[in-house]
């Protein structure tokens, strides 16, 4: 009989050195995640959920999580974690007075009210119909930045009714491809000639309101849903937040001083080329599986 159990143990350990490893390559894989979210975060004052959205999408597939529900668990855990993102990043762009914090008042009722309701949008819709919407959303945002147009000196910003009406727009968009907002709050705010640092810094503050409101949407959504994975509230998972969340809070101030350090033209550059692979990497994810 011992030496049953010895054999069986023998047997069981490779199985169980394996799933440990996979275990710790999860979470692994979710700190550098993280890390490089913050840091870009930071940086280009985005919430991260363009990197955040597909490099999730990814993971959960390889983890086996349920296919139908694998791209709304991937939007509403990144808008979660951008949560914590967003305020490491702004105290960042605050310390360097870079955030025009009366645009972030009068913007936010509008994000507020248009991210929650596109959480709704989002839900409903299948997960490749989403994964195209957010590609072709990156890929033209991207090839707005390589065009480098200047905006006429006449454009500057709207009054508290015109604030309000983009930042509803802003927050519905974001609420379907699960971003902060920086690649619709940025562009916007150089289109009104707002110097570039100036436009991140404050669209990482315009960053926070967008990801309170969509992760309470995503978790309003997906409460009850059956077959999803343990450890999630509505479609949240919420060990992959937490491990993001630690990271990313410690490097989003690097990128943030990184900001203000690096020349105009090469910050367009970086934010584009980015985006191009995001995009074309969510849809190799999303069809491939």
């Amino acid at each position: 009989m011992d030496s049953r159990r010895v054999v069986k143990a023998s047997a069981e350990t490779p199985m169980q050195q394996s799933s440990f490893a996979m275990d710790i390559y999860f979470i692994v894989a979710l700190l550098t995640l993280g890390a490089f979210t913050g840091f870009f975060a930071g940086l280009l004052g985005i919430g991260g959920g363009g990197i955040m959205v597909p490099a999730l999408t990814m993971l959960f597939v390889q983890q086996q999580f349920p296919a139908e529900h694998i791209v709304h668990m991937a939007l509403a855990t990144s808008m979660t974690a951008i949560v914590p993102t967003a305020i490491a990043s702004l105290r960042a762009h605050h310390q360097h007075q870079a955030v025009i914090w009366p645009v972030v008042i009068k913007i936010a009722p509008g994000i507020l009210l248009g991210t929650f309701a596109g959480t709704f949008l989002a839900s409903y819709l299948a997960a490749k119909p989403l994964a195209i919407f957010f590609s072709c959303f990156m890929a033209l945002v991207a090839l707005q930045m390589v065009l480098n147009r200047k905006p006429k000196p006449s454009h500057q910003l709207p009054g508290a009714l015109g604030m309000s009406t983009v930042g509803t727009g802003i927050g519905g968009i974001s609420a379907l491809v699960a971003i902060g907002g920086g690649t619709l709050t940025v562009p916007f705010l150089v289109w009104c000639n707002i110097r570039l640092p100036i436009a991140i810094g404050t669209s990482a503050a315009v960053g926070l309101p967008i990801a309170l409101a969509g992760a309470a949407g995503y978790a309003v959504n997906g409460w009850g849903i059956s077959n999803l994975p343990n450890y999630t509230l509505g479609y949240i998972f919420w060990p992959a937040v937490l491990a993001m969340a630690a990271m990313s809070f410690i490097t989003a101030p690097l990128g943030a001083k990184l900001a203000h350090r690096l020349p105009i033209t090469l910050l367009k550059k970086i934010f584009a080329l980015l985006l191009i692979g995001l995009s074309v990497h969510m849809l190799v994810t999303v069809f491939g599986n």
